[in-house]
């Protein structure tokens, strides 16, 4: 019998004999969060040295890595935005405070919504970004730099990205113009003149030194994301959450928690694509969003996954993302369209409830229209769920809630 039939026999069941309801639909609730591969967290935690991830934390916390000198790491991954930065699409290089008050200040705005970093590099997680820039799911790591990846391990292959992109943090300048022109060697010069920096900045470069095994003047870009790729395995492993307790230690579910993960795993098809110790397959999908922005490709166009793999089938897909905090991490969407994850679910049943077709131009709604020709593919195309329903699903999400503590 298969996952999805034994499902909703369990709940026929349930239906038979009202008084064991309850602890029915618990049963019924745990053995699909494990059938679906729900671990205890434990099982994600990444090996990493101590010694790097101590280092690693002053790097990410460093304005040394931006060419341009005016943003670190920890500008767009905070704690208050669930490791993200509580924007629509990122404002990177010469922003100024957090949150609202960044758009306001002269940032470089990006083309995409900040991810959030719980889980990453944690056990099987190896495809990074929105579209899969970086890939180890095959086993060897594809990335845009061919075979030239500068490491095996592909979370340290993504640090050594963030500060080779305009906008992110490389201000825009004529001081950068030269970046633009396509050289080959240009984000080798890049990191050349980090590693520099960091090689002349004494209370850096010695821990990094040692944490290494090698002498300051040594010292390279690679040992430097060796490091921040340490501190992100360490700040950012997995907590458990209420869910976890639930499943494996007995807590208690509310009412509402336990209807919103009935259908999460039922008839919402959520788990179809987020599944797995990480609530993601780390797939690529396709949900219809309105486009926020002016697009990685221009114009208001994001052709997701398309950019890296050229295959026609990918327009429009991003991977997955992961749950955890997700309540805390608002907007939604590749592109932050989304205000309220109520809104995020409904986009994924229902977009058109969620786009205002009638204020689009006739290329705008062609846009549409094949996003909604590749959504079609998807298995969560048109489940139809009510207002009530998705207010439950947002409380079963809350339960994947945790906070930044020490893990011991």
């Amino acid at each position: 019998m298969k996952s999805a039939t034994r499902f909703f026999v369990a709940l026929a069941l349930i239906c038979a004999a009202p008084a064991m309801a309850e602890t029915m639909r618990e049963a019924v609730l745990r053995k699909a969060a494990l059938e679906n591969g729900l671990r205890p967290v434990e099982e994600s935690w990444p090996e990493f040295e101590p010694e790097k991830a101590e280092v690693g934390k002053l790097l990410f916390e460093s304005e040394l890595l931006s060419l341009t000198r005016n943003v670190s790491c920890r500008n767009c991954h905070l704690d208050e935005f669930g490791s993200a930065d509580g924007l629509p699409l990122g404002h990177g290089a010469g922003g100024v405070g957090k949150g609202i008050e960044r758009m306001k200040s002269p940032a470089g705005v990006l083309s995409r919504n900040a991810l959030a970093l719980w889980g990453r590099g944690g056990a099987g997680f190896d495809t990074f970004f929105w579209d899969g820039r970086v890939d180890a799911s095959s086993g060897d790591v594809r990335s845009q730099f061919g075979n030239m990846a500068p490491s095996d391990d592909p979370l340290v292959v993504t640090v050594h990205l963030p500060p080779v992109e305009f906008r992110e943090m490389i201000g825009e300048s004529d001081a950068t113009e030269w970046l633009r022109l396509g050289e080959v060697g240009a984000a080798a010069r890049v990191h050349m003149e980090i590693a520099r920096r960091i090689r002349e900045t004494p209370e850096i470069a010695a821990p990094l030194a040692v944490a290494s095994g090698l002498e300051v003047g040594e010292l390279t870009y690679l040992q430097i994301a060796e490091a921040i790729a340490a501190f992100i395995r360490s700040e950012f492993r997995l907590r458990k959450t209420k869910f976890h307790r639930f499943v494996f230690e007995g807590e208690t579910l509310t009412e509402r928690e336990l209807a919103g993960g009935l259908l999460f795993y039922g008839r919402g098809q959520c788990a179809v694509c987020h599944t797995g110790a990480y609530f993601s397959d780390l797939q690529f999908h396709a949900i219809p969003f309105a486009q926020f922005g002016f697009g990685f490709n221009g114009f208001g166009i994001d052709y997701g996954r398309y950019n890296f793999t050229l295959d026609p089938r990918d327009r429009y897909a991003f991977r997955t993302p992961p749950l955890y905090n997700v309540t805390k991490t608002a907007p939604y969407s590749h592109s932050g369209v989304e205000p309220n994850l109520a809104g995020a679910i409904r986009a994924h049943v229902d977009p058109l409830a969620e786009i205002d077709t009638s204020r689009l131009s006739a290329l705008d709604r062609a846009e549409v229209y094949q996003k909604i020709a590749r959504w079609s593919q998807e298995p969560s195309y048109a489940v139809e769920l009510s207002d009530a329903e998705i207010a439950e699903l947002v409380a079963f999400l809350a339960a994947l809630e945790f906070d930044l503590e020490p893990v011991r």
